[in-house]
């Protein structure tokens, strides 16, 4: 079982993570009281695996002694419950700004005569806690994709493509329209036809008699490697970014050959590196 503790400045951000955290399969509960940590793991363990990732948001709306949570820690660690501590942090001004612009009271508000000095006092309770913390995550300057992006990569699934960004790659027919879902768009247009080609007018780009007549000249195998070129490399950035989805489409006259085979063999391109591909090809029955 993982259990981890979110935690940090108000206005940080730890909502927003939680969510995030929660889209990567983590059951999320906000301001859980200490005491009942251990509780919640020992459920976990005795369970059959639909809490086996959890996240808690424990902040100073708990109180202002974290003592409790340490106990809780430290009865985690004897229960061999393996546990991270996610600390939200972000620049005083940042913070102000953020509770500017959403009109919230900050939860210390009633203690200090100014947000400035809520801030500053959160920071002196917080201080024990951001020293124990595994991961410091400072969103001063990330924005909300950005954010969901250091996410993924601190706390995806290990080994698998859970949290990853889905690539969909989809041929179209350009007298049909290109596809308004469509993140970038390729045109095929200039290969060799198979269409004027009588034995392979009546087949698709994903038959070989097909593919091997678009291929036949180097001009796909060169233009399928230059689309690799610039696709390998903004998958990461539009990843790191954020984005949990693309989609890549490739066109043709019709829709039925020449994008039909470049969008399949880029497709295969992509998944040998490691991404979850969906591929679809919707024109294929239009005439």
């Amino acid at each position: 079982m993982e259990f981890v503790i979110i935690s940090g400045l108000s206005g940080a951000g730890k909502s927003k993570a939680a969510s995030f955290m929660e889209d990567m399969d983590y059951f999320c509960v906000d301001n859980l009281p200490a005491p009942l940590i251990p509780k919640f793991a020992e459920l976990g363990m005795a369970g059959s695996g639909e809490y086996d990732r959890v996240a808690l948001v424990t902040d100073v709306r708990a109180g202002t002694n974290f003592d409790g949570l340490f106990h809780a820690l430290e009865d985690l660690g004897r229960m061999k419950c393996s546990y991270r501590i996610l600390f939200m942090d972000a620049a005083d001004e940042t913070i102000i700004k953020r509770y500017k612009e959403t009109r919230r009271s900050h939860p210390l508000g009633e203690e200090t005569d100014s947000l400035e000095g809520a801030i500053a006092l959160e920071r002196r309770m917080l201080a024990p806690l951001r020293e124990r913390a595994d991961k410091i995550v400072d969103t001063t300057n990330l924005s909300t994709a950005k954010l969901k992006g250091v996410l993924r990569q601190m706390f995806g699934r290990a080994g698998t493509n859970q949290g990853r960004m889905e690539v969909r790659v989809t041929s179209f027919g350009f007298k049909h329209g290109v596809p308004m879902e469509a993140d970038l768009v390729f045109d095929a247009r200039f290969l060799p036809n198979p269409f004027y080609v009588t034995e392979l007018r009546p087949l698709t780009g994903l038959d070989d008699g097909v593919r091997d007549y678009v291929f036949q000249n180097g001009q796909a195998e060169e233009f399928l490697n230059r689309l690799w070129d610039l696709v390998g490399w903004l998958l990461p950035r539009y990843e790191e970014e954020g984005k949990t989805s693309l989609v890549i489409a490739v066109g043709c006259t019709g829709g039925h050959h020449r994008s039909v085979a470049i969008a399949h063999a880029l497709g295969e391109k992509i998944r040998a590196q490691g991404w979850p591909v969906a591929e679809s090809h919707r024109d294929l029955g239009r005439n």
